[in-house]
């Protein structure tokens, strides 16, 4: 069994369906935010994941959610994520382990800003994701090519290269 292989079986880890990698809710509060859910139902306070990116599932693709997400690096090679700011420029956040280098622990992407993530360095990256309020995939959007048309020409074509 490789490294990889054995973090998935350790962590009981399972292919995401929708923004590729690997992963597996650890917790969901059992307190809730009344009325911000799906049809204004309770949602869950917080939720949080493990998530893995590997060489053969490098790229967690374009998506936003309505909640903010705290990401935490926890293993592996460094990971760096691709985010959009309402103005249209891209910006840039590395999380690993080399904090000489600039890379970071943890990083905070805020409901509604487009992000993707890429594994820059060797075989995998493991992070965890805080999501408050906690996560719902009605409130998860994966990026289309018609997303980018709002973007200049030069931003789309940057972003293309993160779209599934």
């Amino acid at each position: 069994m490789n490294r990889i292989e054995e973090i998935i079986s350790l962590l009981g880890l399972e292919p995401h369906p929708f923004e590729s990698g690997y992963y597996r809710r650890t917790y969901e509060s059992a307190h809730y935010v009344e009325g911000m859910g799906e049809g204004n139902s309770n949602r869950s306070l917080c939720t949080s994941i493990f998530y893995l990116l590997t060489k053969d599932r490098p790229i967690n693709v374009l998506h936003r959610n309505k909640s903010d997400i705290i990401h935490f690096f926890h293993l592996g090679g460094a990971i760096q994520y691709t985010t959009v700011t309402d103005e249209g420029e891209i910006v840039h956040q590395v999380l690993g382990s080399k904090l000489n280098q600039g890379q970071h622990l943890q990083l905070l992407v805020s409901g509604g800003v487009w992000k993707a993530a890429e594994l820059l360095e060797g075989e995998y990256g493991l992070i965890s994701e805080v999501v408050i309020p906690g996560f719902e995939y009605a409130d998860n959007e994966i990026a289309t090519i018609d997303h980018l048309q709002g973007f200049t020409g030069a931003i789309r074509e940057k972003l293309r290269l993160l779209i599934k």
